[in-house]
């Protein structure tokens, strides 16, 4: 019960002090209720700011995520979470200078996971032993929608969106016995990231961009030839880095 009681201000730090560390953004949670009998936390208002060099204020934000955790090993090591569930993400997608704010991102939590990775194997070497691990037996994301707006040179800015695929991780950090939260937070992002580039998606968005086109009024016919033009070359290697 004790530890349970602690598990609140627990999360908030860490996703508030450490997350910003990992993704080289703004990165907060607003409030983290505990069930205690449940071993339930809720996570209220996740909010994951852009990159530098981005334009829309945040690349995704969560109004509730649902953590439940295996209370008897909250004093152990690793801590095992039997489930988070992320429900209903918003996410903002947007490209500049030939990439896009979640790959860089991305880049960030890597390059973090890897000095993770270094640093437990200086410290098991020396001190036989590590800091805290996880085991997350089941991470959801599930009713995510992927928002994308650009600017049209000679015409108006357009918005699209598309859902999100599901995703369901099962068992994330297990075989190796726990995992930072550095290498979780690498493996949940890089599937995320997957998702938000994956043909469905990018299908969609394409899709709808054109469609805006088509109905953009503009009586200059080369005006609206430019922003044709415009659309095409973006929504032609929208992700991926393709040109």
């Amino acid at each position: 019960v004790i530890g349970l009681s602690k598990l609140g201000p627990i999360i908030k730090t860490a996703v508030n002090t450490y997350g910003p560390k990992m993704t080289k953004t703004e990165v907060r949670v607003d409030d983290v209720g505990i069930s205690l009998f449940a071993g339930q936390a809720k996570l209220k208002d996740f909010y994951l700011g852009n990159p530098k060099g981005f334009n829309s204020p945040q690349a995704m934000s969560v109004k509730a995520i649902y953590v439940d955790v295996d209370e008897k090993s909250i004093t152990g090591n690793p801590i095992i979470i039997d489930r988070i569930e992320v429900v209903a993400p918003e996410i903002n997608y947007e490209k500049a200078r030939r990439t896009d704010n979640f790959k860089t991102i991305s880049d960030n939590v890597k390059k973090s996971a890897r000095k993770s990775t270094s640093s437990t194997s200086t410290e098991k070497s020396s001190k036989d032993g590590a800091g805290k691990k996880l085991v997350i037996k089941n991470f959801i994301i599930r009713d995510g929608n992927v928002n994308m707006a650009m600017s049209t040179q000679g015409g108006p800015s357009l918005s699209a969106s598309a859902s999100l695929p599901d995703i369901h991780l099962k068992n994330v950090g297990e075989k190796s016995g726990g995992a930072t939260a550095e290498e979780v937070f690498n493996i949940i992002f890089a599937e995320l990231y997957s998702k938000i580039v994956s043909p469905a998606v990018t299908a969609t968005l394409n899709k709808e961009l054109k469609t805006l086109v088509s109905r953009v009024p503009i009586e200059d016919e080369e005006a609206k030839k430019t922003v044709e033009k415009t659309v095409n070359e973006t929504v032609k290697g929208l992700f991926g880095g393709k040109k």
